[in-house]
């Protein structure tokens, strides 16, 4: 018998810790990179002041790693065939913003920060930057090893019936409540006239819009999206208020104002209503009670199908693995 065989080791020990080094923590780079946090908070700001798109785009992003095989940032892989070629990931942006600041980490801290976590941070600052409320990010996330466009087949898509959305959510572990909360992300940035389009003039087929559609609103998305104009135009998805990260997109889908037909969706449904209406009202209870749901709703998010410990990598640049 072995020198320590006499031992017992006490179960709930043992899977502490397991649980342990699967976790992500706050604070996880306090001594192996002090300055992290710091360093994509400042890369995340400037960004966003010379261009406000980036602060939707970082957020999108960050949601579309999540959906697809955890957030574990093989959206921002290169490749023929990697997740960033999907249709779906056809227009996210702010690669740009993710790889500088993960430039400047690899010089202050070289082969630490994993760009999961950069990504996982920006997306916090996209928030804080557009008026949002911040949040405490667990990190210590590892970035994965795979990025197929296939596998982005599945993510929610701006057609999908309130059925198809709490599938999809509930597939990642995330709730109806979370379903409400994390699409209210929609407040800030816009979506290509060839997104909704069908719903202005031939709805389901019927040579008529979306009868969903407020009708004071529809020639105004008319004027934006004519019948045979520019698909790629974009249009914003909280109206007057693309910029500003608040909860004024609950009060537009209540007035039938909502853009894309999964958004107007949440306002159809019993299940999804009673929760936007939570949100709201003009009162800054209502505010802080979206920015408090909206946080909670983002951690869990970014715990999804986590990598840590000895799981996949900490690249060295963002775009391709080591």
């Amino acid at each position: 018998m072995g020198l320590y065989s006499h031992i017992k080791i006490p179960l709930f020990v043992l899977l502490l810790a397991t649980l342990t080094v699967r976790s992500t923590r706050v604070g996880f780079y306090k001594t192996t990179c002090p300055q992290a946090e710091a360093i994509v908070q400042s890369v995340v700001q400037s960004a966003i002041r010379s261009n406000p798109t980036y602060a939707p785009g970082i957020l999108q992003m960050f949601f579309h790693d999540c959906f697809v095989n955890g957030c574990d940032a093989s959206v921002l892989i290169d490749g023929s065939f990697a997740e960033k070629t999907a249709r779906t990931n056809s227009r996210l942006r702010g690669y740009e913003v993710i790889d500088a600041a993960k430039s400047m980490l690899e010089t202050v801290c070289p082969g630490v920060v994993s760009c999961a976590d950069i990504l996982a941070l920006a997306a916090r600052d996209s928030v804080v930057q557009t008026g949002g409320s911040g949040w405490a990010v667990p990190t210590g996330r590892r970035d994965g090893l795979v990025s197929l466009a296939s596998d982005a087949e599945s993510m929610p898509g701006p057609k999908d019936s309130i059925d198809d959305q709490i599938k999809k959510f509930a597939n990642k572990g995330l709730s109806i409540k979370d379903l409400v909360t994390l699409v209210g992300g929609h407040t800030i940035g816009t979506a290509g006239c060839d997104t909704f389009s069908d719903r202005l003039y031939n709805y389901n087929n019927t040579n008529a819009p979306d009868p969903a559609i407020d009708q004071g609103f529809l020639p105004h998305l008319q004027t934006l999206c004519p019948l045979s104009g520019d698909l790629t135009k974009r249009v914003a998805l909280d109206t007057n208020s693309e910029n500003n990260f608040d909860n004024s997109y609950y009060e537009n889908i209540r007035r039938g104002r909502g853009v894309l037909e999964s958004d107007s969706k949440l306002w159809s449904d019993p299940r999804t209503q009673k929760l936007a209406q939570r949100f709201i009202g003009a009162s800054r209870s209502h505010g802080s009670t979206f920015n408090k749901m909206f946080a909670r709703a983002m951690v869990k998010m970014s715990k999804i199908e986590l990598k840590t410990g000895n799981q996949g990598e900490i690249r060295r640049v963002c775009n391709k693995i080591n």
